[in-house]
């Protein structure tokens, strides 16, 4: 399991949202934030607020990355032509990571990560152990073979509380998954409303 088996819903709660759309996150049971002073009435939140929790929200969704290197994939994501937003959730959906989780070969993204460092997954017949390494539109990721059956990987499978995107093609009964294409804002089955433009907006002004 990852370190961040109980951290992880901490940021479901500081969001005031199940990001993950997961039947135990705390949020489904109840609302206030963590802490002893979660319950206390909200302040209306500034545009600053806005931005911040719009860039918390998503950066958590993908691992909870780290501020640098968040800020190095919007960097790119700026220099691409194109819509910058739109950029941004297109990078992020190609990190191998996030690749393995769509699949549906783990249960969680901190699954993904750990599942990737430990040499479990091979891109295009060669094993691939960095979570943010960056998958192109054809590549063929698999399971390797002495992997397969392992209880996490067919357990998570059989999830029902979210599909395999059409950007996607996966094959279960091979453990492989074929990145089809890079993914818009709208193709991204998030639980919850993600907001890049917000993102744009934060790192345009800070």
């Amino acid at each position: 399991m990852t370190k961040r088996t109980a951290a992880k819903y901490k940021i479901d709660r500081r969001m005031g949202e199940n990001i993950w759309g997961r039947p135990k996150s705390p949020v489904n049971r109840r609302e206030s934030g963590p802490g002893q002073h979660g319950a206390r009435r909200k302040a209306k939140m500034s545009d600053f607020g806005l931005q911040l929790r719009a860039k918390q929200k998503l950066k958590g969704y993908y691992g909870d990355l780290t501020e640098k290197q968040f800020r190095r994939i919007y960097a790119e994501a700026e220099r691409v032509t194109g819509d910058t937003g739109e950029n941004l959730i297109g990078l992020l959906e190609r990190r191998l990571d996030a690749v393995v989780y769509r699949a549906k070969f783990v249960a969680t993204v901190f699954a993904a990560r750990q599942f990737v460092n430990h040499k479990h997954v091979r891109v295009n017949g060669q094993i691939v152990n960095i979570p943010s390494y960056r998958v192109k539109e054809g590549d063929v990721i698999e399971v390797r073979d002495r992997s397969k059956q392992m209880a996490s990987i067919l357990e998570a499978t059989q999830l029902p509380e979210r599909d395999v995107p059409d950007y996607i093609d996966a094959d279960h009964s091979k453990m492989t998954a074929t990145f089809v294409r890079t993914p818009g804002l709208s193709d991204v089955p998030y639980p919850v409303m993600m907001e890049p433009n917000l993102v744009i907006e934060f790192y345009a002004q800070n």
